[in-house]
């Protein structure tokens, strides 16, 4: 695999950093996750619980190995140290200063371990205008304006259905680690990797800022060619109370879709989003609230535009490509789960889809660093 020989600390918790060590141990690193006592990483015990913990740190714990260390005692820091001394990658997701505090910022352990690759992960970055404040993914969706353009009908915001700050911060981090493991290949020193939940999901708004640039204002979101101004990027609804989405701009597609039922004539008005395509947008209301939804997935399918069936979960694990691509993994306690999405053909993955019980791995882990000097 192609990050084997990779030795990575991971002092994360939650998603953010835990999503990024997850990808490594994917493909092939060895991932120490270090825990405290008593009930280790709380995400442990996010419900609904699993067999040996729950299905979130199963997801993002996953090929890992658990060393508990109480880094509020002198030898647990100083085993801390140990560890990232001998480590290829560390990633931590502490508030700024606390690692430093507890010894093992990145100064102290890139003086012993230069060729160490040290990535922090926190709400706001490492300095800036809120030192220390603590922040979880919603808050940041709602600094950065992105619940701004997530409105319900009634034109409120509406909470996003997955957390995309944790997630887009974690792919962040993940680039920054790979991109200095490669650089390190020619130098032989590691870097320090500062990445900012803040400024991660803020740089994901690159496509929805046209208006704010160009004209320093806000856009009016309803009117927005991806937020509720385009007849063919929108929810519409059928008639056995499902809803299906249409999500092709491109005038190829347009035409396909309204030629097909019996208004080409309305394409031209679809060329840019805004409150003149409301007749396509009450023409297509009226027929798909005319049939179910299955019917509209058979027929659209005759089509060539972009469409899908708004599915429940349980729906959208047994859709035919994710499962003829094998990407739902059932295990041998017939669990399931996610293979890894990044697929090489020479040297593939070899997930191991077993979480760690807490400090599984500590008295072997430490006594491997009884030689090392701390």
């Amino acid at each position: 695999m192609k990050l084997q020989g990779i030795k990575v600390v991971d002092l994360s918790w939650f998603l953010p950093g835990p999503y990024l060590t997850t990808s490594l141990a994917d493909h092939g690193a060895e991932v120490i996750k270090v825990e405290p006592p008593g009930e280790g990483d709380p995400g442990r015990h996010i419900l609904p619980l699993d067999e040996r913990t729950s299905v979130f740190f199963r997801n993002m714990g996953r090929g890992k190995k658990s060393v508990v260390l109480d880094l509020k005692s002198e030898q647990g820091r100083a085993d801390l140290f140990r560890l990232a001394c001998e480590a290829d990658v560390l990633v931590e997701s502490f508030r700024p200063g606390v690692a430093a505090r507890f010894g093992i910022g990145y100064d102290a352990v890139a003086a012993k371990n230069p060729g160490i690759v040290y990535c922090s992960i926190s709400a706001f970055g490492q300095d800036g205008a809120y030192p220390g404040r603590a922040a979880h993914d919603l808050a940041l969706e709602a600094m950065t304006g992105v619940l701004s353009l997530t409105l319900g009908d009634d034109g409120r915001p509406a909470i996003p259905g997955i957390p995309v700050a944790d997630l887009v911060s974690g792919l962040h981090g993940l680039a920054g680690v790979l991109m200095a493991l490669l650089r390190r290949k020619d130098t032989g020193r590691g870097d320090y990797i500062d990445v900012s939940m803040h400024e991660s999901l803020m740089a994901s708004c690159a496509n929805v800022v046209g208006t704010t640039f160009a004209e320093n204002k806000a856009p009016d979101v309803k009117q927005q060619r991806t937020t509720g101004g385009s007849a063919f990027y929108r929810v519409y609804d059928t008639s056995d109370g499902r809803q299906l989405v249409i999500a092709g701009q491109e005038m190829k597609f347009i035409k396909n879709l309204l030629g097909a039922l019996g208004k080409p004539e309305m394409a031209s008005l679809c060329e840019w989003p805004g409150a003149h395509q409301k007749p396509v947008m009450d023409f297509l209301d009226a027929i798909f609230k005319s049939k179910p939804l299955a019917h509209w997935m058979d027929y659209l399918a005759t089509l060539d535009i972009c469409y899908g069936p708004v599915n429940t979960l349980p729906e959208a694990i047994a859709d035919a490509n994710l499962q003829k691509r094998g990407f739902m993994v059932t295990d041998d306690q017939g669990r399931k789960h996610f293979a890894p999405v990044v697929r090489f053909r020479n040297e593939p993955s070899k997930p191991l889809y077993r979480e760690p019980l807490l400090g599984e791995h500590t008295n072997r882990t430490l006594n491997n660093l009884h030689g090392l000097s701390g």
